[in-house]
């Protein structure tokens, strides 16, 4: 706080509001609970069936997220089945704020879960989008012929 917010009279809560925003930086997080979370993600999209689960790491590649996971349903009810489980899932580890798109039945649903992305697909949208040769180890330089 400012030294002279500091001596003005009033709560700290007044005071913090009068002395104006803090820069925040965001922060990565633990690389264990990256883990973890991967871990749950992962599982879930195993125990509904999921074929070609991908995991690719965006550390220091993207800003959006450090992680992002893809993988194929065969049908629209089985990848919104996914998404929903895996909702409920993160639910129960402590990622309140799941954003989910798609999941009305599409061909591809994105999950949000903050640190992480999901990506479910059917077999011919994953391989039109081809997000698997844009964030992987080759990237963007990686020829498509």
């Amino acid at each position: 706080m400012l030294p002279a917010v500091a001596k003005m009279p009033g709560t700290p809560r007044k005071k913090a509001v009068v002395a104006g925003p803090k820069a925040t930086k965001r922060t990565p997080p633990q690389i264990d609970r990256l883990d973890q979370v991967q871990q749950v993600i992962v599982g879930s999209l195993e125990d509904d069936k999921a074929e070609d689960v991908v995991t690719i790491d965006l550390v220091g590649r993207a800003a959006f997220a450090d992680r992002m996971v893809i993988a194929t349903g065969l049908a629209d009810r089985q990848i919104s089945a996914m998404a929903t489980h895996l909702s409920e899932k993160l639910h129960e580890v402590g990622i309140k704020r799941v954003q989910i798109e798609g999941a009305g039945g599409s061909d591809w649903v994105l999950i949000d879960a903050g640190d992480i992305v999901i990506h479910l697909f059917k077999a011919e949208a994953r391989a039109l989008y081809g997000l698997e040769r844009m964030w992987g180890t080759a990237g963007l330089d990686e020829p498509t012929g």
